[in-house]
């Protein structure tokens, strides 16, 4: 059985953009932001009803650590990034870099502190 929690949710978030071997970052001048896969997609890759991952986005908007776009998707905030570059970089770092290369993983890493 799935233990669902915020945690957990950046991490199937990670091993399903892996699988997928797609990450897709935007650099701006203040801040990077990672797109978050579905909530859909999320539920798929844990085999749980979508409607129980809906509360764990509410959660992770509340504590701003992502936010909708309209027609663009989940992105991760400033605070959502650090969470997951974090992440990236203490469980996945090579896996990672096979996707992106070193360059762009380095200075997420570097942004992200």
């Amino acid at each position: 059985m799935v233990v669902l929690s915020v945690d957990g949710l950046f991490h199937a978030a990670i091993r399903i953009q892996l699988q997928e071997q797609s990450v897709s970052v935007t650099f701006t001048r203040k801040a990077i932001t990672i797109k978050f896969p579905t909530t859909r997609r999320l539920a798929e890759f844990l085999q749980v009803p979508h409607y129980y991952i809906l509360p764990y986005f509410a959660m992770m908007e509340q504590e701003e650590l992502v936010t909708r776009a309209e027609r663009v998707g989940i992105l991760t905030t400033a605070g959502g990034s650090r969470k997951m570059i974090a992440l990236m970089e203490e469980k996945y770092p090579r896996e990672i870099e096979e996707i992106i290369g070193p360059t762009i993983f380095s200075e997420m890493v570097k942004r992200s502190r």
